[in-house]
């Protein structure tokens, strides 16, 4: 199954907002394909406001986080994968959800060649499941 993390998020995001607060995320700074201002990196974690008084052109697909935001007044475009967020919580009183680190998905192990064919008169091993 795909991630559910995407899907949590858009709902938090909306959550939030529908209640009239400022949503926040917090993104691992480090991970791969995190694009944000460094400078602004604390313990390998950056905390982005995503409001839409304080982006522009948010995006949030089942792939990634992108907008247009303002560091020290500089335009700056962020783009933020999804694995890469660790939470999201409304900055008022610090309801949201903190997300556990998601396993990489194992290389598929290779599957043998089908050489050898099956006993003579053997029946295959299917049944029907109800």
């Amino acid at each position: 199954m795909t991630s559910s993390r995407p899907y949590l998020l858009r709902a938090l995001y909306e959550w939030i907002l529908e209640n009239e607060c400022t949503p926040y995320i917090v993104v691992n700074a480090y991970a791969s394909g995190v694009q944000v201002p460094q400078e602004f990196v604390k313990d390998g974690q950056i905390i982005l406001n995503i409001s839409p008084a304080a982006v522009h052109a948010l995006q949030m697909n089942n792939d990634a986080i992108d907008f247009n935001g303002r560091f020290s007044g500089i335009p700056t475009p962020v783009f933020v994968p999804i694995a890469a967020v660790m939470g999201i919580y409304a900055r008022e009183n610090g309801q949201g959800m903190v997300f556990e680190s998601e396993p990489q998905a194992p290389d598929p192990e290779p599957t043998p060649p089908e050489d050898k064919p099956g006993k003579p008169g053997s029946r295959p091993a299917l049944r029907v499941v109800k």
